[in-house]
């Protein structure tokens, strides 16, 4: 049992609906759950279930279509999305399954990017930059660009960018679904060194060896949340 009051992250009964001219489709429903700091969970369901929507939710990059999010104890559903913005760039890491490094930029540049809506210093923003990047060992291609490094090399950068920022939340969407097994494990380890130094954690994957990293899994089915359980040793 956590000894924290307070929940990093609290969904009540947290809905999604994405509607056409014709159609109405329920990607979420009725979602509730509570997430302490330095929890690590995975959410875990087969392809379509809503895990990607709902993590895209909780970081603040969509909207639900109902129900509540509060975030460090803050209603966010009700925020502005300027509000959330800030929010999100101050507490809020996300890493995705494409990278989504930016092409035409260095190394260096594509970590600092989110930096730059912190109000940081040149000087903070490059001493965080080079701090991140040491910490997934790829400070010596700052000066490199994307299509320069292997998959796994990117997937270390996006990392990087995720907690440049030194966030209290990092969200991974299927960190490791672009990644062969040697490259999927060495991200696993990044993020298993971020818990233990405090960071909590929200991760999607397929994979149940990765889902077994955690110390929660939350599982879901057809949008809607079936079951959560502490992960098995």
């Amino acid at each position: 049992m956590n000894d924290n009051k307070t929940p990093v992250i609290s969904v009540n009964n947290l809905g999604k609906v994405f509607s056409t001219d014709e159609v109405e489709t329920h990607a979420l429903s009725n979602i509730s759950f509570d997430i302490y700091q330095n929890d690590y969970v995975s959410f875990s369901g087969p392809s379509g279930c809503g895990k990607s929507t709902l993590l895209t939710i909780l970081g603040l990059l969509d909207q639900a279509s109902s129900g509540q999010y509060h975030l460090d104890g803050k209603l966010v559903t009700e925020l502005s999305k300027t509000e959330q913005a800030k929010v999100r760039g101050a507490q809020i890491g996300f890493i995705f399954q494409n990278f989504n490094l930016i092409g035409d930029m260095s190394v260096e540049d594509n970590v600092s990017l989110p930096l730059n809506y912190l109000g940081l210093s040149r000087k903070e923003q490059k001493e965080r930059t080079m701090k991140a990047l040491e910490s997934v060992s790829m400070a010596h291609r700052a000066k490199h660009y994307p299509s320069q490094l292997s998959g796994g090399q990117q997937q270390r950068v996006a990392i990087a960018r995720a907690i440049a920022g030194q966030p209290k939340i990092i969200l991974a969407d299927e960190p490791t679904g672009n990644l062969d097994s040697e490259n999927g494990e060495a991200v696993m380890a990044i993020l298993e060194k971020l818990h233990s130094e405090g960071a909590t954690i929200c991760m999607v994957t397929h994979d149940p060896r990765y889902a077994e990293a955690a110390s929660r899994t939350i599982h879901l089915l057809d949008g809607k949340q079936v079951d959560s359980h502490p992960a098995t040793a």
